[in-house]
């Protein structure tokens, strides 16, 4: 696949490239400059990102980290029986449990709700730091919810890290889901100061909380380049009286002009 030619390889995490080290220089530069196109578009363009993390795991399988960048291209697209099987083989290579909490999510996503909640009273989780904790917890609450358990899923969020008062990267995603998960519950009034909570954290905008508030406070947004053209569109056309009239109007002047140019 076409690779920009900016891009050099040298842009990924160090401890990646100590990886590619066991590859020959010349496969090594290849493998990072497709890791490199994966972690750009995996937002914007999934289905272009996960078209560069075939190609890399296709020049080095049997490296973790392509594993994983392969998982998560497989994830973003949706394809999560391919993302699980990707994320066991770097779990296996690595030793390491950070990837935990969305190879549970994997299992909600093949739709093995109880799968996952089995996994969210592992020992592994134990393993987990803070972040990956909070993780685990909002897939814990997301299989509760596919199961019609709404009490439990919010149940399942209520802890320290939600009522902390301190802002982490991960508060503005754990409040926007304890607000969700009331909305779902039918309280509304807790879901709306919940959501408002979220706003005030989420400094990135990482999730349409302000959007979810707003329609809760009967607020309506009109697009008004959209608003331009329905008013465009229903302009009345002209008349054929008035194209005639200004037609002779047209010609009234043109004799005037000729008139004036004579004198």
């Amino acid at each position: 696949m076409p690779i920009p030619e900016d891009v050099t390889g040298d842009e990924i995490d160090k401890d990646v490239r100590q990886e590619l080290q066991s590859l020959p220089k010349t496969l090594a530069e290849d493998v990072a400059r497709n890791l490199v196109m994966v972690a750009r578009l995996l937002d914007e363009d999934p289905e272009g990102a996960y078209g560069y993390s075939r190609v890399a795991l296709r020049l080095a399988s049997r490296v973790a980290a392509v594993r994983e960048a392969a998982g998560f291209a497989a994830y973003a697209n949706q394809k999560y029986g391919e993302a699980l099987a990707e994320f066991r083989a770097a779990k296996r290579m690595t030793g390491n449990i950070d990837l935990w909490p969305v190879m549970a999510d994997c299992e909600r996503g093949l739709g093995r709700p109880e799968k996952a909640l089995d996994m969210a009273g592992a020992p592994e989780v134990h393993k987990l730091d803070k972040a990956g904790q909070v993780e685990m917890r909002l897939v814990a609450a997301g299989a509760r919810r596919d199961m019609g358990q709404l009490d439990a899923a919010i149940v399942t969020l209520q802890s320290p890290e939600l009522a902390a008062n301190s802002v982490q990267p991960w508060t503005a995603r754990l409040r926007y889901a304890y607000a969700d998960a009331l909305l779902a519950a039918g309280r509304e009034s807790e879901a709306r100061e919940w959501f408002a909570k979220a706003v005030e954290a989420d400094r990135d905008g990482s999730t349409d909380a302000s959007d979810r508030l707003a329609e809760l406070d009967g607020v309506e947004f009109v697009d008004a380049m959209a608003e331009d053209e329905v008013g465009e569109a229903q302009a009345p056309a002209p008349s054929e009286a008035s194209m005639d009239k200004d037609e002779d109007d047209k010609d009234e002047d043109d004799k005037d002009g000729d008139q004036d140019n004579r004198d």
